[in-house]
Order: C-alpha cells, then sequence, then structure tokens
C-alpha cells in the first residue's frame, strides 16, 4: 500500500467523525485533520480532495467554542502550505464563516480566526482582496483594540501581510482606521507585539508619499526611535524598516526624520547590531543622503558615512549584502561594490553564487566614471571571471549575439 493511499485512508476515517452526535470525538477529529494538515503539504491536499472542507465550514457557525478553534486551526494550517490550498479554502466559503467568527465574544475564537485570514492573504493580492471583500478589515482592527495581548499580535500580522500587497489594499486597512490604533501600540512591552506593530505601520508607509504621511501624522515620530534600542534584534529591525519607508518618498519626510532625531538614532542602531539586521537602518542613510545636498550633510554631519563605511568593510557574509546591491541608493553602491571586489577573488563559492543570484548582471549596469574609485572595484570583481562570462552578463550582448546571427553566412 502506497503512502498516499495510507493518508486517504486516515482522512477517510477521520471524515465520519466530524458528524459524530458527541461534540468532543467531532472537535477532536477536527483537530487531527488539523494537525495532519501543517505537517505537509501531501496530507494538506489529500484533505482538500476528500471534500472534508465544506463539511467543515457548514458545521461552523453551530458548534461550540472548542471546536470553532480546532476548525479555524484546520483552515489555517491547511492554508499556509501553497496560494491554491488557501484558494481551495475561500472557494468552499470558509471567509465568511471565519468572519463570523472574528465577532464571537470568546477570544481565542477570534485568534483562531485571524491565524486563518493571516496565513490565507500572505500568498497573493488576490487572495488578500477575498479576505477584504469577506469584510475582515474592520473587525480585524477591532480586533487589535482588544485586551489580549495573543490576539492583538496576531490581528496586527494580518493587516499587515494584507497591506504589504498593494497602494489599494493598504489604503483599505488605512480606511478601516488601523494606523491610529496600530501607533499606539508602538511603545507597548511586549516585543512581539512591537514587531508586528512596526511591520505593518511599514507595510502601508511603503506604497506611496500619501500613506507614508499619513503615518507620520499618527505621531510616531519620536516614540519609534525608542525601538532601536530596544533589546529584541526583530524590534530594531523592524523600527529602522518603518523610518527606512518613510524616508525614501520625498526630502521633506526626511527632513521630519532628520529634525526628530532620527539619523543619530538609526547610526547607534546600525553600530549595536550584527547582520542583517542592520541592513534597513543602512539604506535608510543613503535614501536621506540622496534626496539633497542639506540632507547628505545632515548624515555626513551626523557621522553616519563614517559608520556606514566601518560597517560595510567588516561585512563579509556576501548572502547579506546581495539585497543592496539590487535597492541601495547610489550613496551606498561604492562600498556595496568595493566589499564584493575585496571578498570574490579569495572565495570561489562566492564568485559562483555572485553569478547565479544575478549580482554580476547588476555589477555590469552600473555606470561609472572612468578612472573612479568605484569603476576599479568593477573591473576587480571582473577580474574574478572569464572575459566571456563577463561579455554574456553585459547589457546589449544579446543584440551583439543576434546580429551575428544574422551574418553569420552557413556552410553547406
Amino acid at each position: 500500500m502506497s503512502q498516499r493511499q495510507v493518508l486517504q485512508g486516515v482522512v477517510s476515517l477521520l471524515r465520519p467523525l466530524l458528524l459524530d452526535v458527541v461534540p468532543s470525538v467531532r472537535q477532536t477529529a477536527a483537530l487531527g485533520l488539523g494537525r495532519l494538515a501543517d505537517y505537509n503539504v501531501d496530507l494538506a491536499e489529500a484533505i482538500v480532495k476528500a471534500g472534508i472542507l465544506p463539511q467543515l465550514v457548514c458545521s461552523l457557525p453551530e458548534e461550540n467554542r472548542y471546536y470553532k478553534k480546532t476548525a479555524a486551526f484546520v483552515l489555517r494550517a491547511i492554508a499556509k502550505h501553497s496560494p491554491q490550498l488557501a484558494q481551495a479554502v475561500v472557494q468552499c466559503g470558509a471567509l465568511e464563516a471565519l468572519v463570523i467568527c472574528l465577532e464571537d465574544f470568546d477570544p481565542g475564537v477570534k485568534e483562531g480566526a485571524s491565524w486563518a485570514f493571516d496565513y490565507i492573504a500572505r500568498h497573493n493580492p488576490e487572495l488578500s482582496q477575498a479576505v477584504v471583500d469577506a469584510g475582515a478589515v474592520p473587525l480585524l482592527v477591532l480586533c487589535i483594540q482588544e485586551p489580549e495581548i495573543a490576539l492583538k499580535r496576531i490581528a496586527a500580522s494580518t493587516l499587515s501581510d494584507i497591506s504589504k500587497h498593494s497602494p489599494e489594499l493598504a489604503q483599505t486597512v488605512v480606511d478601516a482606521g488601523a494606523i491610529a490604533h496600530l501607533a499606539q501600540m508602538i511603545p507597548n512591552p511586549d516585543a512581539k507585539l512591537k514587531r508586528q506593530v512596526l511591520s505593518a505601520l511599514s507595510q502601508i508607509a511603503k506604497h506611496s508619499v500619501d500613506l507614508a504621511e499619513l503615518v507620520v501624522e499618527a505621531e510616531i515620530f519620536p516614540v519609534v526611535l525608542t525601538c532601536l534600542k530596544d533589546s529584541d534584534e526583530y524590534v530594531k529591525k523592524n523600527g529602522a524598516t518603518l523610518i527606512r519607508e518613510i524616508a525614501k518618498h520625498s526630502p521633506e519626510l526626511s527632513q521630519l526624520i532628520v529634525n526628530s532625531g532620527g539619523v543619530a538614532a538609526v547610526i547607534d542602531c546600525i553600530g549595536s547590531c550584527r547582520g542583517t539586521v542592520r541592513l534597513p537602518g543602512i539604506m535608510m542613510l543613503g535614501y536621506v543622503a540622496a534626496h539633497s545636498e542639506n540632507l547628505s550633510m545632515a548624515v555626513i554631519v551626523s557621522k553616519a558615512k563614517k559608520a556606514l563605511k566601518n560597517i560595510l568593510q567588516k561585512c563579509t557574509h556576501l548572502p547579506a549584502l546581495e539585497p543592496l546591491l539590487h535597492d541601495a541608493p547610489p550613496s551606498i553602491m561604492k562600498h556595496i561594490i568595493g566589499q564584493f571586489s575585496k571578498v570574490l577573488p579569495h572565495d570561489s563559492k562566492a564568485r559562483r553564487l555572485f553569478v547565479t543570484t544575478g549580482g554580476l548582471k547588476k555589477v555590469q549596469e552600473i555606470k561609472a566614471e572612468p578612472g573612479s574609485l568605484l569603476q576599479e572595484y568593477i573591473n576587480a570583481i571582473n577580474n574574478c571571471y572569464p572575459e566571456e562570462i563577463v561579455r554574456y552578463y553585459s547589457p546589449g550582448y544579446s543584440e551583439i549575439l543576434l546580429e551575428r546571427v544574422e551574418s553569420y553566412q552557413p556552410v553547406l
């Protein structure tokens, strides 16, 4: 008997127990299905193919709170694996049932429903829109106002995952009044809650100047700067990310950050962190400096340039620098390229990875002045590879190859 047949047999045995007259048996059967679905994608798919979801969803409104929590766990365990499985959860009518759960008096039921919405919404804009259309967002905003910390955390996380996909979805969250309530929770002592709150505000602010200004108008400065001194590394990272997402949009927003002492606070944060936790802060300094000469001077006066250079020179873990190579402002790029030029000649695995991740192609696209230090760094990187590899990733090489194909005379 194959493994798939065994799985189908287990699921088929649990299915009739969902209709048992004893509530505890129904709940235990649902819990078993949830744990199976949570274990791997094959089990989750087996449960969907067995047609259990409609049965589970139809019985949800009439069941007790314990069963509701367990059923929400089953839906979440299936939806987490892939957009296709999340879509199967949506198509069986689960969103409407989960919205009813968000209105339940029991915080545990609300928490379970929020988890399920989060695992559905995080996959793509279409699934997030389905969550919005079901009317979940206003209820999630109410959930972040509840006293239970665990409920606040997952509700904030769900709002973050809805907001991340598009300006329109972020605007929906804003229209429900989420920003003011999220901003009020920034000083909360619970580190895990602060992580989610800062993430949600970042996902809203990143899309446009207007949304970033709405976040700023919630008076997050200077209180958000205290997060950069938090003992939790992810609170620091998410705090720096929020400031970065605001700073990138306009000189006016960057000036506001400078005036509130944000540049100095970010520099201190960079100095106290390790690894990738530093990257949002480094990028934020680059965005501020790129807007204008006055803002560049503000960064320099804050000794950011020296701190930034020292940090990048100490970073030998190239995968940590890789995201900056694609997104960093020009004021930071020279130091990043310089670090790659120092490490690549001595690390064959790093050279291979640099090609496969698109790093070498990105370097060829950078326009540097002849004789400049940046050009020297680029030359040093190119010297790590055969000439034909460098040509292959150079801009316009594909057109050259096509021209050679057209002009080639076949030998008959």
